[in-house]
């Protein structure tokens, strides 16, 4: 990871996710990148998390996910950022849709 990644500190409720890309494969043996189904939920690693909601009596809601976590999120739920020329996203927990095991 690089050092400017592990500086970035998300705000609120926010996650910082890298996208896990999957190919798969039809019985017959044909890919099928993951562009082809653009409105299935995507895979993505918890790279940074934010400190949690602020209640109005001052203290925070912690967050469900925590960094190296495996999550599946909406196809347009998250916003893209450019870091180094890498493609990640930011995200409100809320619009994760499960933490996978």
């Amino acid at each position: 990871m690089s050092e400017i990644l592990k500086k970035i500190k998300p705000l609120d409720d926010r996650v910082l996710l890298r996208g896990i890309n999957e190919m798969q494969t039809t019985a017959s043996g044909i890919i099928i990148p993951e562009t082809a189904s653009k409105d299935r939920p995507q895979k993505a690693e918890v790279l940074a998390v934010g400190p949690g909601i602020l209640k109005k009596d001052g203290s925070r809601v912690p967050l469900d996910v925590k960094v190296g976590d495996q999550v599946l999120v909406s196809k347009y739920a998250a916003d893209e950022v450019k870091i180094e020329g890498e493609e990640y996203y930011i995200i409100h927990q809320s619009s994760i849709l499960a933490i996978i095991g």
